[in-house]
């Protein structure tokens, strides 16, 4: 049998020229025999990239094990399709090195086919795409991140109202589907003009990011949410959850915050930080909306500010 490093890939009067052309590039080139699967050619700059010997490459085999076991089935399976049918392709996956590390390969393949159609080789290039996966990998990742930040809230750390807003939606079409209570408790710290008006922003900015700690521990269920939807005023979204229940919530809320004993010497009616909350609950039906669920809460919330604050409005 030709051994792969002594033929080249193409037919030539000279192949030593095709050889050192092909040699001198950072691709590796590459021939399979398709009625015998074996390695006609590959180039040696391939031991440089995984370490394996040019003589290592007998057959297609020997290809697909030297591919990381989560990239494998799915490369072969595409591979051979695409060649079976004589349709030139890429493929990029992680190649096994000699020393048990792996680097990125994009494979490009070039079907030879015969006068009558019929497939006579496969011929391509591998490429080293390492440093361009990494890089990718680090822009996705800097891509989630800005997708995260723009759905926190900068200070606190809740979900802001653009989260808020997202799914307050998935849960309104979830309890419209299942018939099940949806409610929604807003939280207005009292008199906070008053509170940054005497211990100044930088003081204030401390006081919500506490509040807010507090609030998001009420949020205990998975699908609970806590978000600040902007200034002093903050949201719990609770899906399955009636209208008793919510009430609790609410009250566990200004309890917690009670016994934080923030103090408040701005405040009208308390030493200590005090909050308004109003507290809807609905079970949506084809002619409610959500922003209907969100204007009864804000009344009120508007009416717990008219009782006199520090108490909590559900009818």
């Amino acid at each position: 049998m030709t051994s792969a490093s002594s033929m080249s890939p193409f037919p030539s009067d000279d192949p030593n020229v095709y050889r050192t052309l092909l040699e001198s590039t950072r691709a590796i080139p590459w021939r399979i025999d398709w009625s015998t699967m074996q390695f006609s050619y590959i180039g040696p700059q391939i031991e440089k990239v995984l370490g394996w010997s040019q003589a290592s490459w007998v057959s297609v085999n020997d290809w697909a094990d030297r591919i990381h076991e989560e990239d494998r089935q799915k490369t072969v399976d595409f591979c051979v399709a695409q060649s079976q049918q004589g349709v030139d392709h890429e493929a990029d996956y992680r190649a096994l090195t000699q020393d048990g590390d792996y680097v990125w390969i994009r494979d490009v393949v070039h079907v030879v086919r015969r006068p009558d159609g019929s497939v006579d080789s496969l011929v391509g290039f591998m490429f080293d795409i390492t440093e361009r996966k990494k890089a990718e990998d680090k822009i996705l990742q800097l891509q989630e991140e800005l997708r995260a930040l723009s759905y926190q809230d900068s200070l606190t750390g809740l979900a802001n109202r653009r989260m808020f807003d997202m799914l307050f939606e998935v849960e309104w079409a979830k309890a419209r589907a299942t018939r099940h209570p949806l409610s929604l408790v807003l939280i207005d710290i009292d008199f906070f003009k008053q509170y940054n008006d005497h211990y100044g922003h930088p003081q204030g900015d401390e006081c919500l990011k506490r509040v807010a700690r507090v609030l998001d521990t009420v949020a205990q269920r998975a699908r609970d949410l806590c978000a600040r939807l902007g200034g002093e005023e903050f949201a719990l979204l609770l899906p399955e959850t009636d209208e008793a229940t919510a009430f609790r919530i609410a009250s566990r809320c200004r309890a917690l915050l009670s016994r934080e004993a923030i103090p408040h010497p701005g405040s009208a009616i308390a030493d200590v930080l005090t909050v308004s909350i109003g507290v809807a609950t609905i079970v949506p039906g084809s002619q409610d909306s959500p922003a209907g669920l969100m204007a009864q809460a804000d009344r009120r919330l508007y009416q717990a500010k008219s009782a006199g604050r520090n108490c909590i409005q559900n009818m």
